[in-house]
């Protein structure tokens, strides 16, 4: 049976991944000096535990938060260009949520969010979502500004060169993957990617598309072809937690 991911393409995530994703972002974001906020973040006081579906669940929550982070700046003109901020309905304390949806509704070209299995709504990210949309139009618009103003073909050019350079970078690195030996053994491993289609190679640099290798260091570290993490982490293995990413 085919487990239901926590995120389903680009259609969006479910709603506790976006309330774990502003938790993570209110811990992180850029605070600048009082004659510089046009935008507030409420008290960092105020937090509530975060809770993780499962390890997929877990990791886009902090790839959405660090996007938002990444992306601070650009989103902030966004919301403040388009006048979506600052609204009375919404407190300083939902603005790291603001901000972490703005950045996933860009991502998906202002389309609507569509989740195909059930989960609890949350009251907050629903009103959030539901006023972001009905500025969708200003807000592309104001996206559209920022691109022009900064002559750039996606939102990716509008940040330095430096940071820029890095993910390049670090998008090419091979993937690294713990086996988690509590739960499975080297060899099970090994049946089970065969069986998916996957085979053991020496080396990284024999990897080609449907390949692993063995860490040269660590017995029970694999690593794979950086273009495969997506279709690594609908592997019952990676459900399951018997393989972790690095």
């Amino acid at each position: 049976e085919k487990r239901t991911m926590t995120l389903i393409e680009k259609n969006g995530y479910h709603d506790s991944v976006y309330i774990n994703a502003a938790q993570i972002f209110q811990g992180i974001h850029t605070k600048k000096h009082k004659d510089r906020i046009l935008v507030r973040y409420g008290d960092d006081s105020v937090s509530r535990m975060l809770t993780f579906k499962d390890e997929y669940s877990q990791r886009v929550s902090y790839e959405l938060a660090f996007n938002a982070l990444k992306y601070q700046d650009l989103l902030e003109e966004i919301l403040l260009d388009s006048c979506a901020y600052p609204c009375q309905s919404i407190p300083d304390e939902l603005t790291s949520l603001l901000v972490v949806m703005l950045y996933d509704l860009q991502d998906r070209k202002f389309q609507a969010r569509e989740i195909f299995d059930e989960e609890e709504p949350v009251a907050e990210v629903q009103k959030i979502e539901r006023y972001l949309y009905s500025f969708r139009t200003k807000l592309a618009a104001a996206l559209a500004r920022c691109r022009i103003k900064h002559d750039a073909l996606s939102i990716e050019y509008i940040l330095p060169e430096t940071i820029r350079k890095q993910e390049q970078r670090a998008s090419a690195l091979p993937l690294c993957v713990w086996i988690n030996t509590f739960k499975i053994g080297l060899q099970d491993v090994f049946r089970d990617l065969k069986k998916k289609g996957f085979t053991r190679v020496e080396t990284a640099s024999d990897f080609d598309h449907y390949t692993y290798c063995m860490d040269q260091h660590c017995h029970d570290v694999l690593v794979f072809p950086s273009s495969l993490k997506e279709e690594l982490l609908n592997l019952d293995l990676f459900a399951d937690c018997k393989l972790l990413l690095q």
